[in-house]
Formats: structure tokens, sequence, C-alpha cells
């Protein structure tokens, strides 16, 4: 592969002969993206490294992918083979991905919502004319470029012909759970309505800031995109009829692209979505089943229900996708590390949470409905419905950024933030270290960081500390405060930051919330 230094991306000549590599940009489970130069050309362009070792596959699904042209699909410049593995040179786009802009600024309003969904609808039609399923749409592979505003689908790293299934031959699963259509989750044969059926799950997304089928474990997302009631938020009133249509279970039954960018660019142009060509029974409300244990290969259906053969075959298909996880089988990216920025903390990855699906049978440590949180002078106690009491600044509101959650002070100048999520690999000095790693991409001016192993609270733990230079300019040099550690059957992440001329004050808020934090049963309202 070549020889390459932990953070600069630079190796022995350039890649190919030509692409030399710079500063890494992007990094999934699919490869490493880097800022290269065309020294043949000399313009700047994106490389990406990829992590497969099914070259011809790889190459053949790149081909593919090169015949989509449209305004709204990132170009794909060339495709070259270095040390034995494929490379994808595209254009270079200056801009930030959908997700870290909902982290950084929130959800959107209607209207930008749908300029990104028509977008988007015409890159898909794109790729489906030319017989390419995405299989993997979702905010993080969403560029907005700066300055022009235009919306670039990327990522078509696992790209496929219709008819391709979700479970490789490995059994391992391929895209987002979140994100995914139901149809998929069956392990059997899909179509480029399940790429609209991801762009309603973003929509909604982008609108309020988290999927509508947002759990706590990947068996609690598996269920609640095959049976639950599908709930969109309050916030896609002005949408309802396209996210609606959108996310139809039945393929059959959900709207096609035509309409969707017909209802979207009504919204546009009047203010007003026009009502719908055909009527789309929305999804019929059904009581909610549990998700098998992993002993179990059928889930029951409803009380007084019978399932029919459709739902049949999709429960089964989640039970198939929940019992692979027992072998380590499934390679789900579960609420992805999407570069939410410095003070968004990254979620787990691969799959982490399959673990903890397959032994629910193990019962927990019940956490208490409440706790007494004794805040000291200028604090004030919060009962967070994610689980969690402590003290924060007087004057600080609360901000759920999924999965994280943010109290701010006024102006945003301290930020605390927490993160509980499913024990990972390496512990809490891993997941730090795999931050830190990362940082230098994800935080402007980065440095001094420091991580070191500790115990806190009886468990494993881990502290990391760092300056960096803040979002804005206007911001000036920040310091941050973290420290994460495992407790019953969670992870714990607390961290705190601020302007690195208030340290000592940022300190001190870090200090009073790990010393006031205790768990509480989380609420059903985020």
């Amino acid at each position: 592969m070549g020889s390459f230094a932990a953070e600069g991306g630079a190796q022995d000549g350039p890649v190919a002969g030509r692409y030399r590599l710079g500063r890494r940009i992007g990094r999934g489970g699919m490869g490493t993206v880097w800022q290269a130069t065309d020294e043949l050309l000399g313009r700047e362009v994106a490389v990406k490294e990829l992590h497969t070792e099914d070259r011809d596959l790889t190459l053949r699904e790149a081909r593919t992918v090169a015949l989509v042209k449209h305004p709204n699909v990132m170009v794909l410049h060339d495709i070259v083979e270095q040390d034995g593995r494929p490379w994808i040179v595209m254009e270079l786009i200056d801009g930030r991905s959908l997700s870290d802009l909902l982290a950084a600024r929130g959800p959107v309003g209607p209207r930008e919502a749908a300029r990104i969904g028509v977008a988007l609808l015409g890159a898909l039609r794109a790729a489906h004319a030319r017989g390419v399923l995405h299989r993997d749409i979702k905010p993080a592979n969403v560029l907005i470029e700066s300055g022009t505003g235009r919306v670039v689908l990327t990522d078509f790293g696992i790209a496929r012909v219709p008819g391709a299934t979700t479970l490789t031959g490995t059994g391992a699963f391929v895209g987002s759970p979140e994100y995914t259509a139901p149809e998929r989750m069956s392990g059997g044969q899909a179509g480029p309505e399940s790429d609209l059926w991801s762009l309603g799950v973003l929509l909604c997304a982008a609108l309020s800031g988290e999927s509508p089928f947002h759990r706590d474990s990947l068996g609690g997302i598996l269920h609640a995109v095959v049976y639950d009631e599908i709930r969109p938020p309050d916030s896609a009133g002005p949408l309802l009829p396209v996210v609606r249509g959108l996310l139809e279970r039945d393929p059959a039954r959900r709207m096609g692209a035509d309409e969707a960018e017909r209802l979207l660019n009504g919204y546009l142009e009047t203010g007003r979505t026009p009502a719908a060509s055909v009527h789309y029974t929305p999804t019929q409300r059904s009581v909610p089943t549990p998700v098998p244990p992993a002993a179990t290969a059928t889930p029951p259906p409803p009380p007084g229900k019978r399932p029919s053969r459709a739902r049949t075959a999709l429960l089964a298909g989640l039970a198939l996708i929940v019992l692979a996880g027992a072998g380590a089988a499934v390679a789900v990216t579960l609420l992805e590390r999407e570069g939410g920025g410095a003070d968004a903390k990254s979620a787990p990855r691969n799959g982490s949470s399959a673990g903890a699906t397959v032994s629910a049978s193990q019962s927990p440590p019940q956490a208490p409905a409440t706790a007494t949180v004794n805040a000291p002078p200028g604090f004030h106690a919060v009962q967070d419905p994610a689980g969690f009491a402590l003290a924060v600044p007087d004057g600080c509101t609360r901000s759920f950024e999924p999965p994280r959650v943010f109290y701010y002070s006024p102006g945003k100048e301290f930020r605390i933030g927490i993160l509980i999520q499913d024990p990972q690999e390496g512990g809490p000095a891993g997941a730090m270290r795999n931050s830190a790693t990362q940082a230098p991409d994800r935080y402007p001016g980065y440095r001094d960081g420091k991580v070191a192993r500790s115990r806190h609270r009886g468990g494993d733990a881990a502290t990391w500390e760092f300056t960096w230079d803040g979002f804005e300019k206007s911001e000036g040099p920040r310091h941050t405060y973290d420290l994460s550690w495992n407790e019953a059957d969670k992870m714990y992440d607390i961290w705190v930051s601020g302007p690195e001329a208030k340290s000592a004050e940022a300190q001190r808020y870090f200090r009073t919330a790990l010393d006031t934090f205790a768990r509480i049963r989380p609420s059903s309202g985020r």
C-alpha cells in the first residue's frame, strides 16, 4: 500500500506517478480520502484509497459510476492502481458535508430542505438511468459547496446495479441502518425505490436534526425501520406529503422521483406543497413487537394479527441481521462518525451495538427515574431526558444534536457535551485515541493533544485534552477537556470546550459536570 505517515498522507512518491497526496480529508468504512495535487494538469483533486481486496469488483463499479454525469453528482476523473490497490480520483469540493452543517448550525428550514431534495432527486435520476443504485444516501454523503450552495452527492463506494442484496456473500450488512429501506433489511433485492426511501429519511434528518428511526441500539433501529409506526418530525409539516410518500414501506406504493420533484419544486415556487397526483396511503399504525433475542429465529406477530408474507420476510431478515451480529459478521456503520466538528463527539462504528442487542437478555442495572444533584452556586441541576442528570452553569440552554446532548452558555462561549453509547472495542482509551487520530481533520488548528488512561466511578476511563482554533476565526483559541468512562452497560463521555483565555473557568465547569453526573432512566422524549 505504500508507506504513509499517520496523518500527513505522504507516501514514497505520487500515486500512479501523478497524484501527490496532501492532508487526509475524510475516512469511512470503504476508504480514505486525501486532498491531492494532479501534477500532470496542475489542479487540486480528491483521491480515495479504497479499503477492499476485491479489486475487480471495485474497478467494475467505479467504471459504472463514472458514467453518471450530473451537476449534483461528484465528478470522477480517474481510476488508478498503486501497489495492487485501486484508487479513485475525484473532483475536490470546497465545502462541508450536510452532516457537519447540521451538527454545527442545527436543522435547516423547509425551503432549504426542499432545495437539497430537488438536487438529490436529479442526481438519483441520473444514476438510476444508468442502472446504478447509490445505497448509502445520508447527510454524511451530501456535500454543500461553499459560496455557490451547490448540492453534491458523493461516495458511491457501495453502489450496485439493481437486484443486488443488502447482505454480502460473507453476511456483512451494507449501508447505514437508519437510512436503509425496509425491503433491503430483508436481505432481498432492492431497486431505485430504496434510494428514494433513504432520501425521505434524509429530509427528516435535515429538517429536525435526527432520523425518525434513531434508536439506542442496532436492534432498535432495525425494528423501527421495518415495524414501528413512522412518525415524521413536526418540522416536516410543509413537506409532509413528500416525506410520507417517500417513507412508504411498500416499494410498489412509494412515491416516485418525478412526483417528489414536482411537489418540492411546487413548494419552492409558491411556498405551499401541491396536492399529490396519486393518493399514497400512510403507513398503517401497528402494535410494536420486541426485537427477537438471538435464540429466536422468527419474531411473533402482533396480538390478534397474522403477519403478511411480505412482513414475515422483513422480520425474518431483521432476525437474520441481528443473529449475524453474534458472529461479528454484521459490518454496519451505526451512527457513523460523521465529523460533526470539534464539539460534536463521535458515535459508535462497525456495528458495536449489535453485540448489545444480541445479549439483551442480560439485564443491566436499572437506573433510577430521577437523581438528586447538589448544584454549587452559579449552577443549576438538570434531569435530562437522554438518561442523565448533572449541574450546568446558570444561563445554559440545551441542544439535542443526535446522538449528543449539548448545554451551551450564552453565545456558545462554553460548550458542555454529553454522549452515551455502547461500550467500544478498545475501551474509553481506544475511543479517545481514535478521536484524537481524526482530530487534525476536524478541529481547526488542533494542537497539544494528550490522551491518557484513567479510572472514573470504578470503571476504565480515559482523558483527552487539547487546544484548537475554533470553528470561526472570531472565536480565537479554545481549550477542550474530555473524559470518557465505562459504567454498567454504557460508555459515557463528557467534555467542555471554552476560550483558552478562560481555561480555568472551563475546567471548573468540566469538574462540576463530572462530579454531579448521575445516570437516570431515559424518558421517551429527547
